[in-house]
């Protein structure tokens, strides 16, 4: 099964001031949540402990951005895109 991936206005704001070669990069990543959203093999998703009931996945794209999104039924929603210095601070990772 295909999910949609769709990006959140801030996700695209942020993608859009990287240059040509990390935006590719980036789409390419997150494409690849079409096939599996899912945390698995490979150690690049986890589902994130953040509040009870809210379920928001983290896909690490690199080793210098991460992406956090939801998955609803057969779409997914690309929330921010950050620094992995960004993500660590907002929400308390390693």
């Amino acid at each position: 099964m295909k999910f949609v991936v769709g990006l959140d206005i801030d996700a695209a704001a942020f993608i859009n001031t990287r240059d040509k070669k990390t935006r590719r990069i980036i789409h390419a990543r997150l494409k690849s949540l079409e096939d599996d959203p899912f945390p698995g093999k490979g150690g690049d998703k986890e589902l994130l402990n953040t509040r009870p009931g809210v379920k928001i996945y983290r896909l690490h794209i690199g080793r210098s951005f991460t992406a956090m999104y939801v998955i609803e039924e057969n779409s997914v929603l690309v929330t921010e895109v950050m620094t992995i210095g960004q993500a660590h601070k907002k929400y308390n990772l390693y």
